[in-house]
């Protein structure tokens, strides 16, 4: 029977399989337990990903999924993002926090002293790498369009605020807690920032939908969100111009992957719920 980090994980590609061996078993169920254990606040969802002139497809509906399903657990998510994601998720009453490239540590700090946050996740967002600056899957920087979330993350391990970062290429928040194996044996230049519960996944909105399902796993709760309501917000991010990073244009697609392929994932992921 698959895991679910098993089905996160198919068609794997940019050595997340690799990055797999060096965390428990288990690393998505862990991650779910550690979130539940934290009270009911307030909760971070980072997100946004720059690449051609607009945010990709990958990263915004699975933080859609976490924010909705944390919402039914009783939590109060807020999306933290940047312009390039503007008007996407206060449709689905989810609050956005919209931070520029001007963002200091002092206004990190500020953030989480102010909404104090029972944790942060990120969902396919680009963290400044160990050169000090944020690059996108080519090693090009892309300061000019990117908000440094990096600081929030990094005030929140200083304050001891629990987080997870989930991506699927080596450059994302969270990865600096490999970034040695990732500089080794992906080779390439890794993110810093690092955090409590990694989360590598083919796709990164794949990664979330297994975080969804392992809260509800673990919960009892039914907050995992179907494949038809969440092709409903791919679908609605594309009409928005958002791009498939696998061909650089507007479509109903991630990373290269037919749309159709991520609402599998959905529905498998559903099954090793119900049956694992």
């Amino acid at each position: 029977m698959d895991t679910l980090e098993d089905i996160v994980l198919r068609f794997g590609t940019r050595g997340m399989d690799i990055l797999r061996k060096e965390l428990p078993a288990g690393y998505i169920t862990e991650a779910a337990r550690a979130l539940l254990e934290k009270e009911k606040g307030n909760v971070f969802i980072a997100t946004g990903f720059y690449v051609s002139g607009a945010a990709e497809t990958d990263g915004p509906p699975g933080a859609w999924s976490l924010a909705m399903a944390l919402k039914d657990l009783g939590y109060t998510p807020y999306i933290v993002t940047d312009d390039l994601c503007k008007d996407v998720f206060e449709e689905y009453g989810i609050p956005v926090i919209y931070a520029d490239t001007a963002l200091s540590e002092e206004e990190c700090a500020k953030l989480l002293e102010r909404l104090r946050p029972s944790f942060l996740i990120s969902v396919e967002r680009c963290g400044v790498n160990t050169e000090g600056f944020y690059a996108n899957s080519l090693g090009k920087s892309i300061d000019r369009w990117t908000a440094p979330l990096s600081l929030l993350f990094e005030e929140a391990e200083r304050r001891g605020i629990l987080t997870v970062g989930i991506g699927d290429g080596g450059n994302e928040i969270g990865m600096g807690k490999l970034k040695d194996v990732i500089r080794e044996k992906l080779h390439i230049m890794p993110c810093r920032t690092s955090c409590d519960h990694l989360i590598p996944a083919t796709t990164s909105n794949w990664g979330a939908y297994g975080l969804a399902a392992a809260l509800e796993k673990l919960s009892g709760v039914p907050c995992l969100r179907g494949a038809e309501e969440t092709a409903a917000v791919l679908r609605a991010i594309v009409a928005k111009g958002f791009i498939n990073a696998g061909s650089h244009t507007p479509e109903f697609a991630v990373d290269g992957f037919p749309g159709s392929v991520g609402m599998q994932m959905i529905d498998d992921l559903r099954e090793a719920v119900k049956t694992g």
